[in-house]
């Protein structure tokens, strides 16, 4: 079974709008509902679990409705980082899976996800420990500790940025959550990297620049264009 663990938790501070940016509305629409409409079409995947806060969890139940996602089978709440609501939103599936199910973890802010990076993600998570979409860095990228001097040049042919969605091998995922402290849940800044570090092998598959995540007034405009230019 697969389950894709939709992220609807962030506050979107950066956007410096009256709600979270994944509840924007775009063509008088929220913007998760594009994301919901992705994974509730795709083959591979059986259920949806929605990570949200209680403030908002009766706008999506509103809209998920409306546009007939039948998929979701749970809410988990909003943790205080985003690894504690993929941990929230994995223990929330624990009772009905499966120790090799595939977990696929994926931002409600990232509405445009192809069908061919979902199905990637699924068979990188089932022929390895996991799994996530990645495009090349495009520009030269310098280390520095202060933010005013080089400290160290980096080699770009061999930097990745990675995207979601993220998958993984449902119990050595969760596994690692149960073992690990808090603080390093906290520390946490992608859904892979917690599990590189102990020891499951991900594999890297080709991502797209059109799978954006909206953080910026910019990247809400972009998407906007993106939709305009569909219809």
């Amino acid at each position: 079974m697969n389950t894709a663990i939709i992220l609807a938790g962030g506050v979107g501070s950066r956007m410096g709008a009256d709600r979270p940016k994944q509840f924007l509305m775009v063509q008088n629409r929220p913007i998760i509902s594009y994301c919901f409409d992705i994974f509730q079409k795709h083959k591979e995947i059986d259920n949806m679990v929605v990570v949200v806060s209680e403030q908002w969890q009766g706008f999506v139940e509103e809209y998920a409705a409306k546009y007939g996602i039948t998929k979701i089978c749970g809410y988990a709440p909003a943790g205080k980082t985003r690894q504690h609501s993929i941990y929230n939103g994995l223990k929330c599936i624990e009772k009905n899976a499966s120790d090799t199910d595939i977990v696929i973890v994926h931002d409600a802010a990232r509405p445009l996800v192809s069908d061919e990076i979902i199905s990637d993600c699924i068979k990188g998570a089932t022929e390895y420990d996991g799994a996530m979409p990645v495009i090349s860095v495009k520009d030269t990228v310098y280390q520095s500790k202060d933010g005013c001097s080089i400290g160290c040049l980096l080699k770009r042919s061999e930097l990745f940025a990675g995207q979601a969605p993220e998958s993984f091998k449902f119990r050595k995922y969760l596994d690692i959550h149960n073992s690990v402290s808090d603080e390093e849940i906290g520390l946490t800044a992608g859904s892979s990297e917690i599990a590189y570090r102990h020891g499951m092998e991900i594999r890297m598959v080709k991502g797209s620049e059109r799978n954006l995540k909206i953080t910026t007034v910019e990247d809400l405009e972009t998407f906007e264009s993106i939709l305009k230019g569909v219809n």
